[in-house]
Protein backbone atom coordinates (compact mmCIF):
# COMPACT_ATOMS: atom_id res chain seq x y z
CA UNK A 1 0.00 0.00 0.00
CA UNK A 2 1.58 3.27 -1.31
CA UNK A 3 1.98 6.44 1.49
CA UNK A 4 -1.17 8.48 0.17
CA UNK A 5 -3.73 4.72 0.11
CA UNK A 6 -2.39 4.78 3.79
CA UNK A 7 -2.96 8.09 4.17
CA UNK A 8 -6.80 7.69 3.20
CA UNK A 9 -7.39 4.66 4.75
CA UNK A 10 -6.17 5.65 8.71
CA UNK A 11 -9.12 8.00 8.95
CA UNK A 12 -11.63 5.98 7.65
CA UNK A 13 -10.24 3.62 10.03
CA UNK A 14 -10.74 6.20 12.87
CA UNK A 15 -14.36 7.54 11.73
CA UNK A 16 -15.60 3.43 12.47
CA UNK A 17 -14.74 3.75 15.91
CA UNK A 18 -18.44 3.87 17.70
CA UNK A 19 -19.25 7.41 18.92
CA UNK A 20 -20.45 7.05 22.68
CA UNK A 21 -24.06 8.84 22.86
CA UNK A 22 -24.22 10.27 26.27
CA UNK A 23 -27.65 9.51 26.85
CA UNK A 24 -27.30 5.77 26.13
CA UNK A 25 -27.50 4.21 29.63
CA UNK A 26 -24.60 1.39 30.17
CA UNK A 27 -26.29 -1.32 32.57
CA UNK A 28 -24.02 -3.81 33.75
CA UNK A 29 -24.33 -7.06 34.73
CA UNK A 30 -23.83 -7.86 37.93
CA UNK A 31 -24.40 -11.86 36.63
CA UNK A 32 -23.09 -13.42 34.10
CA UNK A 33 -25.44 -16.42 33.62
CA UNK A 34 -22.63 -18.76 33.92
CA UNK A 35 -21.14 -18.96 37.38
CA UNK A 36 -20.33 -17.06 40.83
CA UNK A 37 -17.11 -16.18 39.59
CA UNK A 38 -17.66 -12.12 41.34
CA UNK A 39 -19.23 -13.37 43.84
CA UNK A 40 -18.77 -13.87 47.79
CA UNK A 41 -20.76 -16.28 50.39
CA UNK A 42 -21.14 -16.08 53.77
CA UNK A 43 -23.29 -18.60 55.72
CA UNK A 44 -24.37 -17.51 59.23
CA UNK A 45 -22.07 -20.30 61.08
CA UNK A 46 -19.71 -20.81 58.42
CA UNK A 47 -16.60 -18.99 57.41
CA UNK A 48 -16.15 -16.87 54.19
CA UNK A 49 -16.88 -18.35 51.13
CA UNK A 50 -17.93 -21.82 52.54
CA UNK A 51 -21.11 -22.78 50.32
CA UNK A 52 -22.33 -24.94 52.99
CA UNK A 53 -24.97 -28.02 51.14
CA UNK A 54 -24.39 -26.00 48.04
CA UNK A 55 -26.86 -23.30 48.82
CA UNK A 56 -25.96 -21.12 45.88
CA UNK A 57 -25.67 -22.35 42.42
CA UNK A 58 -25.85 -21.69 39.31
CA UNK A 59 -28.01 -23.40 37.02
CA UNK A 60 -30.20 -22.79 33.80
CA UNK A 61 -28.43 -19.44 34.28
CA UNK A 62 -29.76 -18.18 37.25
CA UNK A 63 -28.65 -18.18 40.28
CA UNK A 64 -30.33 -20.40 42.89
CA UNK A 65 -30.57 -20.85 46.28
CA UNK A 66 -31.63 -24.32 47.02
CA UNK A 67 -31.81 -26.36 50.66
CA UNK A 68 -31.86 -29.52 48.96
CA UNK A 69 -28.91 -30.99 50.48
CA UNK A 70 -30.14 -29.53 53.94
CA UNK A 71 -31.52 -31.76 57.01
CA UNK A 72 -32.70 -28.84 58.27
CA UNK A 73 -32.83 -24.93 58.20
CA UNK A 74 -30.74 -24.02 61.70
CA UNK A 75 -30.39 -20.18 61.17
CA UNK A 76 -28.16 -20.83 58.64
CA UNK A 77 -29.41 -17.26 56.92
CA UNK A 78 -26.97 -16.48 53.44
CA UNK A 79 -25.74 -13.93 51.47
CA UNK A 80 -23.61 -14.27 48.18
CA UNK A 81 -21.99 -10.50 47.93
CA UNK A 82 -21.47 -8.96 44.82
CA UNK A 83 -17.37 -8.21 44.52
CA UNK A 84 -17.38 -4.38 44.84
CA UNK A 85 -19.41 -1.65 46.49
CA UNK A 86 -21.69 1.13 44.89
CA UNK A 87 -22.93 4.12 46.29
CA UNK A 88 -25.04 6.13 43.51
CA UNK A 89 -26.60 3.56 41.23
CA UNK A 90 -29.86 2.28 39.73
CA UNK A 91 -30.05 -2.14 40.14
CA UNK A 92 -33.01 -3.95 38.89
CA UNK A 93 -33.21 -7.72 40.36
CA UNK A 94 -35.12 -9.74 38.18
CA UNK A 95 -36.68 -13.04 41.27
CA UNK A 96 -39.41 -15.44 41.69
CA UNK A 97 -40.05 -18.10 44.98
CA UNK A 98 -41.05 -21.42 44.29
CA UNK A 99 -41.40 -24.67 46.13
CA UNK A 100 -41.41 -25.29 49.98
CA UNK A 101 -39.36 -24.10 52.55
CA UNK A 102 -36.97 -25.86 54.00
CA UNK A 103 -37.75 -27.61 57.14
CA UNK A 104 -36.80 -25.68 59.90
CA UNK A 105 -37.10 -22.35 58.63
CA UNK A 106 -38.61 -19.72 60.66
CA UNK A 107 -42.69 -18.98 59.75
CA UNK A 108 -41.73 -15.40 58.92
CA UNK A 109 -39.15 -16.07 56.47
CA UNK A 110 -41.52 -17.96 54.39
CA UNK A 111 -41.78 -16.83 50.93
CA UNK A 112 -39.06 -13.93 52.10
CA UNK A 113 -35.88 -12.67 50.57
CA UNK A 114 -34.06 -9.52 49.50
CA UNK A 115 -31.24 -7.51 48.80
CA UNK A 116 -29.17 -5.90 51.27
CA UNK A 117 -27.09 -2.73 50.42
CA UNK A 118 -25.15 -0.12 52.04
CA UNK A 119 -24.16 -3.53 53.31
CA UNK A 120 -20.32 -3.85 55.21
CA UNK A 121 -18.27 -6.06 53.39
CA UNK A 122 -18.78 -9.71 53.73
CA UNK A 123 -14.69 -10.18 55.16
CA UNK A 124 -15.69 -8.13 57.92
CA UNK A 125 -18.39 -10.14 58.91
CA UNK A 126 -17.73 -12.81 61.94
CA UNK A 127 -18.20 -16.50 61.53
CA UNK A 128 -21.69 -16.21 63.27
CA UNK A 129 -23.14 -13.14 62.34
CA UNK A 130 -26.95 -13.40 61.33
CA UNK A 131 -26.93 -10.99 58.85
CA UNK A 132 -24.67 -7.24 57.72
CA UNK A 133 -25.33 -4.46 59.16
CA UNK A 134 -26.88 -2.88 55.90
CA UNK A 135 -30.06 -1.99 54.54
CA UNK A 136 -32.69 -4.45 53.11
CA UNK A 137 -34.91 -4.34 50.15
CA UNK A 138 -37.19 -7.10 51.29
CA UNK A 139 -39.36 -9.42 48.67
CA UNK A 140 -42.66 -11.37 49.90
CA UNK A 141 -44.19 -13.64 48.22
CA UNK A 142 -48.13 -13.85 48.23
CA UNK A 143 -49.89 -17.10 49.86
CA UNK A 144 -52.46 -16.78 46.95
CA UNK A 145 -54.97 -15.49 49.16
CA UNK A 146 -54.05 -12.35 51.49
CA UNK A 147 -52.34 -9.57 50.68
CA UNK A 148 -48.85 -9.33 51.41
CA UNK A 149 -46.58 -6.79 50.29
CA UNK A 150 -43.26 -6.88 48.41
CA UNK A 151 -40.76 -4.08 48.16
CA UNK A 152 -40.60 -3.23 52.06
CA UNK A 153 -37.85 -1.48 53.77
CA UNK A 154 -35.75 -3.63 56.70
CA UNK A 155 -33.29 -2.38 58.98
CA UNK A 156 -30.53 -4.61 59.80
CA UNK A 157 -28.62 -2.35 62.27
CA UNK A 158 -29.46 0.38 60.96
CA UNK A 159 -32.47 3.47 61.04
CA UNK A 160 -33.28 5.98 58.44
CA UNK A 161 -35.76 9.23 58.17
CA UNK A 162 -38.21 9.09 56.51
CA UNK A 163 -41.11 12.11 56.19
CA UNK A 164 -38.69 13.65 58.76
CA UNK A 165 -38.97 11.31 61.06
CA UNK A 166 -36.40 8.88 62.42
CA UNK A 167 -37.29 5.55 61.80
CA UNK A 168 -36.19 2.99 64.44
CA UNK A 169 -38.55 -0.13 63.96
CA UNK A 170 -37.00 -2.94 61.87
CA UNK A 171 -39.21 -3.38 58.90
CA UNK A 172 -41.71 -0.33 57.24
CA UNK A 173 -44.32 -2.36 55.07
CA UNK A 174 -44.39 -0.53 51.05
CA UNK A 175 -47.26 0.51 49.34
CA UNK A 176 -46.93 -2.05 46.64
CA UNK A 177 -49.49 -5.27 45.35
CA UNK A 178 -49.10 -8.58 46.07
CA UNK A 179 -47.07 -10.83 43.51
CA UNK A 180 -48.56 -14.41 44.29
CA UNK A 181 -47.22 -17.52 43.38
CA UNK A 182 -44.13 -18.99 41.41
CA UNK A 183 -44.06 -15.98 38.90
CA UNK A 184 -40.77 -13.54 37.88
CA UNK A 185 -41.06 -10.10 39.59
CA UNK A 186 -39.09 -7.07 38.47
CA UNK A 187 -37.69 -5.08 41.62
CA UNK A 188 -35.78 -1.88 41.40
CA UNK A 189 -33.61 0.17 43.49
CA UNK A 190 -32.43 3.74 43.06
CA UNK A 191 -29.62 4.66 45.13
CA UNK A 192 -28.21 8.11 45.72
CA UNK A 193 -25.50 8.11 48.50
CA UNK A 194 -27.56 8.91 51.70
CA UNK A 195 -29.59 11.63 50.27
CA UNK A 196 -32.51 9.36 48.29
CA UNK A 197 -33.25 5.90 48.37
CA UNK A 198 -36.60 4.34 46.32
CA UNK A 199 -37.32 0.85 46.38
CA UNK A 200 -39.81 0.84 43.04
CA UNK A 201 -41.88 -1.96 41.74
CA UNK A 202 -43.83 -1.93 38.38
CA UNK A 203 -42.41 2.11 37.46
CA UNK A 204 -43.88 3.21 41.05
CA UNK A 205 -41.96 4.14 43.85
CA UNK A 206 -43.65 1.89 46.94
CA UNK A 207 -41.40 3.45 49.59
CA UNK A 208 -38.77 6.44 50.18
CA UNK A 209 -36.42 7.40 52.72
CA UNK A 210 -33.45 8.98 53.48
CA UNK A 211 -30.05 9.49 55.85
CA UNK A 212 -29.47 6.04 56.78
CA UNK A 213 -27.02 5.54 59.73
CA UNK A 214 -25.79 2.84 62.09
CA UNK A 215 -28.03 2.03 64.91
CA UNK A 216 -28.10 -0.96 66.99
CA UNK A 217 -30.76 -3.71 66.53
CA UNK A 218 -31.56 -7.28 64.55
CA UNK A 219 -28.08 -8.02 64.24
CA UNK A 220 -26.06 -10.41 66.06
CA UNK A 221 -22.80 -11.61 66.61
CA UNK A 222 -21.16 -9.07 64.81
CA UNK A 223 -17.67 -6.89 65.29
CA UNK A 224 -18.43 -3.66 67.51
CA UNK A 225 -15.54 -2.00 65.54
CA UNK A 226 -18.08 -2.34 62.38
CA UNK A 227 -20.71 -0.61 64.39
CA UNK A 228 -20.69 3.24 64.85
CA UNK A 229 -24.09 4.51 66.13
CA UNK A 230 -25.11 7.95 64.36
CA UNK A 231 -22.30 7.51 61.61
CA UNK A 232 -23.82 8.18 57.99
CA UNK A 233 -24.26 5.07 55.76
CA UNK A 234 -23.10 6.84 52.03
CA UNK A 235 -22.85 3.33 50.25
CA UNK A 236 -21.64 -0.45 50.49
CA UNK A 237 -21.78 -3.79 48.93
CA UNK A 238 -25.04 -5.47 47.29
CA UNK A 239 -25.74 -9.53 48.62
CA UNK A 240 -28.75 -11.36 47.39
CA UNK A 241 -30.26 -13.20 50.35
CA UNK A 242 -31.09 -16.84 51.65
CA UNK A 243 -33.66 -17.34 54.20
CA UNK A 244 -34.44 -20.43 54.16
CA UNK A 245 -37.19 -20.51 50.87
CA UNK A 246 -35.75 -21.62 47.64
CA UNK A 247 -35.75 -18.40 45.31
CA UNK A 248 -33.93 -17.91 42.09
CA UNK A 249 -32.15 -14.52 40.45
CA UNK A 250 -32.68 -14.54 37.00
CA UNK A 251 -31.22 -10.64 35.84
CA UNK A 252 -28.76 -8.74 38.47
CA UNK A 253 -28.23 -5.50 36.03
CA UNK A 254 -26.96 -2.34 37.42
CA UNK A 255 -26.31 1.74 36.13
CA UNK A 256 -23.75 3.14 38.23
CA UNK A 257 -24.41 6.88 38.44
CA UNK A 258 -20.83 7.38 39.19
CA UNK A 259 -18.39 8.26 36.49
CA UNK A 260 -17.08 10.35 33.63
CA UNK A 261 -18.60 13.96 33.47
CA UNK A 262 -16.09 15.75 31.54
CA UNK A 263 -17.93 16.45 27.97
CA UNK A 264 -14.71 16.23 26.28
CA UNK A 265 -14.04 12.58 26.92
CA UNK A 266 -15.16 9.82 24.90
CA UNK A 267 -16.72 8.20 28.00
CA UNK A 268 -18.60 10.84 29.19
CA UNK A 269 -22.67 10.16 30.27
CA UNK A 270 -24.85 13.03 30.54
CA UNK A 271 -27.16 10.99 33.32
CA UNK A 272 -24.14 10.61 35.71
CA UNK A 273 -25.32 12.37 38.78
CA UNK A 274 -21.49 12.27 40.79
CA UNK A 275 -18.00 12.63 38.99
CA UNK A 276 -15.34 10.58 39.00
CA UNK A 277 -13.06 11.93 36.25
CA UNK A 278 -10.15 9.27 36.84
CA UNK A 279 -12.23 6.98 34.79
CA UNK A 280 -12.57 9.45 31.43
CA UNK A 281 -11.26 8.46 28.29
CA UNK A 282 -9.75 10.87 25.72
Amino acid sequence: MNKLKLLLFVPFLLSCEPKNDPTQENWVSLFNGTDLNDWQIKIAGYELNDNYANTFRVEDSVIKVSYHEYDSFSNQFGLIFYKEPFSNYRLKVTYRFLGDQAPGGPGWAWRNSGILFHSQSPESMLKDQNFPISLEYQFLGGDGENNRTTGNLCTPGTHVMMNNELITQHCVSSTSKTYHGDQWVEAELLVLEDSVIQHIMDNQVVIEYSRPVFGMGNVSNFDSLEMKEGQPLKGGYISLQSESHPIEFKEVLLLNLEGCMDKKAKNYKSYYLKADNSTCIY
